[in-house]
Parts: structure tokens; C-alpha cells; sequence
């Protein structure tokens, strides 16, 4: 990390705020300790000695701003994973959220496409960005169909191994869209597809969004199963948040993204290691 660096990080930063501001979106501040992280498998929020946990991500806390009636914020701030440590990834990093009531995720595809077209007047990052369907990318390039032949492991393992390389050879940025049901993490399902996607930037996964489940049945049953899976992996048990299930009727329909910020600017920078880009602290 540098001067230089700083000064562009910031740079970025005050573009992002001054691109969502523009589009009238609320910028929120939630808090960082939380009391009940939505329960991923392997994803582990650092305990607080004095109660709760660092937050993963401010995503249940941001959704309670939509039932209180806001229809479009964004939050740019810390967020915390334990055992988490590499060129792309550190215990403490940075994310942009942003949501909003009444759409699905391919409006928020038009926002990430738009935003990169504003941070990539470089000329780093500049060109059209393209989409792949995720079981188009498994049975080309995988030689398999995880529609007909779930295997969690075999999907994961193959997303690291086959389908990002290809991502990676193709240059650029490509939104990987349409996940399994069984990969449907906190999405919408229509049609026998997750209305979710990714999106990769030279292989790199930058961000992550939903057409949010607004299903407060539904989103419990996925809770409890992901409860129960983190409970026979031996991981942290994290409680159910009660208010943001009972919030979710309120809500009604939203779309949401993750991206994150370290990445991104090591993206537009061609910085090679999350080190370059962000003030690492001392983690256990």
C-alpha cells in the first residue's frame, strides 16, 4: 500500500457515492456487531467477546430499511469473515450493498453495468461486459448438467477449477447468471432457476446479487437448513433474526448486491494482491 494507491482508492469511493447519490439512493449505516448473522456455510462471522458477532455483511439489517419504507439505499463500509486470508481475500474488507424495493436482478445488473462504465473510463477496465448462463457454462465446459445431477461438492469444486479459468480466458467482465435451485442461497426462484448472478472480472469474483426471497416461511426453511448443515460441520450456531423474518411480508418484492470494494479497485488498478489496496490490520 501507497500513496498513490490511497489516493486513487478514494477516488473510486467518492465516484461510487457520487453515482449512486445521482440516481437517488439513500446511503445507510447499519451496524457492524450484530446479533443473528444469516447462517452460509462456510462463511464464519468473528465472535464479540461481550456478545454477538461482526457482521459478514449489513444485507439483514439493510432489508429492515426497505420495510421502513426506503426504496433504494446503498451502505459502503467494514465487513468481517474469520479464517479468511490471501492475494484476494482478508479477515476485514470492504463492500458496497445496495437494494431496492419493487425490482429484480437484472435491474441491478443495469446499476453494476453502469457503475463499471463510470469506474472504467481508464481504459483498464473499459468494454462491453458480457453474460453466460451458469448451466450453459457447467455443460461446455464442466461436461455436466447440475440441473439433473446435483452434487454440491462436484459444483463447487468445478466452479474453482473449470468454470472461473474459462471466465478468466474470456477477459474482462461477465456476469455468470442463473444458479441452481440448490444454489439459490437467499434468491428467488422462477422458471427452475435462482434469479441470482455473479460477476467476474478476469476470473475474479467481484459481486453477488439476488432478486431477494421475500418469503418469510420459505426464507426460514432455508435458514433452519443452513442451520442445520453449519450444526453438522461443526460451525458456529448463529440464531434466527426474528425481526427480519417478520419484516420480510413488509418488504414485498427487492433486489439486492454485494460487491466488494478491495476488489474492485484492485480490478481497475491491476493491483495483483488485496495488500496493494487496503490497510491490512493485525488478525488472529
Amino acid at each position: 500500500m501507497n500513496a498513490e494507491m490511497l489516493k486513487f482508492r478514494a477516488g473510486v469511493v467518492r465516484r461510487i457515492r457520487s453515482f449512486f447519490d445521482a440516481r437517488g439512493f439513500v446511503e445507510v449505516e447499519t451496524p457492524v456487531r450484530i446479533a443473528a448473522p444469516a447462517p452460509e456455510c462456510h462463511i464464519d462471522c468473528p465472535p464479540v467477546a461481550t456478545g454477538g458477532f461482526l457482521r459478514a455483511s449489513p444485507e439483514l439489517q439493510m432489508k429492515k430499511l426497505l420495510a421502513a419504507g426506503l426504496e433504494r439505499i446503498y451502505q459502503i463500509g467494514p465487513c468481517f469473515r474469520d479464517g479468511e486470508r490471501g492475494k484476494r481475500h482478508n479477515p476485514e474488507f470492504t463492500m458496497i450493498e445496495w437494494y431496492r424495493r419493487h425490482a429484480t436482478y437484472l435491474d441491478i445488473q443495469r446499476d453494476l453495468e453502469a457503475l463499471f462504465a463510470e469506474l472504467a473510463k481508464d481504459g483498464k477496465c473499459a468494454g462491453a461486459l458480457r453474460s453466460v448462463r451458469v448451466r450453459d457454462a457447467y455443460r461446455q465446459w464442466a461436461g455436466w448438467d447440475p440441473w439433473t445431477e446435483w452434487d454440491q461438492d462436484r459444483f463447487d469444486f468445478d466452479m474453482a477449477a473449470v468454470i472461473e479459468p474459462r471466465l478468466k480466458e474470456m477477459g474482462g467482465g461477465v456476469f455468470l447468471t442463473d444458479y441452481p435451485v440448490a444454489a439459490a442461497s437467499l434468491a428467488v426462484v422462477s422458471g427452475g432457476v435462482a434469479e441470482r448472478w455473479e460477476f467476474y472480472f478476469d476470473g475474479i469474483e467481484l459481486a453477488n446479487a439476488f432478486t431477494e426471497l421475500c418469503d418469510a416461511e420459505e426464507q426460514r426453511a432455508r435458514f433452519a437448513a443452513a442451520r442445520a448443515e453449519r450444526r453438522s460441520l461443526g460451525e458456529a450456531d448463529y440464531p434466527f433474526d426474528e425481526e427480519f423474518l417478520s419484516l420480510l411480508p413488509v418488504v414485498g418484492s427487492a433486489a439486492g448486491v454485494a460487491l466488494g470494494i478491495d476488489r474492485l479497485v484492485m480490478a481497475l488498478s491491476g493491483a495483483s494482491s488485496i495488500g496493494e489496496v487496503r490497510v491490512l490490520g493485525q488478525h488472529r
